[in-house]
């Protein structure tokens, strides 16, 4: 899949849309990483619960993240 998005012409590929039960892990951007081309950014959605997961996120190739739960922990904090 990571190849079909590449050749595609795609800016971003996504991990999930972040409405299902599950959500991005680290290994979905680990292989997005190593698998898709230098100009495809990277986009995990879902599952990110603290501010530690978004840091690895990012620092695993996520080039944005879609959450809603690190907004409400801002506002409560």
């Amino acid at each position: 899949m990571c190849q079909v998005v590449s050749e595609s012409g795609a800016d971003f590929i996504k991990t999930s849309t972040g409405f299902s039960t599950a959500g991005a892990t680290f290994e979905d951007i680990r292989l997005f990483k190593e698998n898709v081309a230098p100009h495809v950014k990277i986009k995990a959605a879902g599952g990110i619960s603290s501010f530690d997961d978004a840091e690895k996120f990012v620092e695993l190739g996520a080039d944005r993240l879609g959450t809603s739960r690190l907004v409400k922990i801002l506002e409560q904090g």
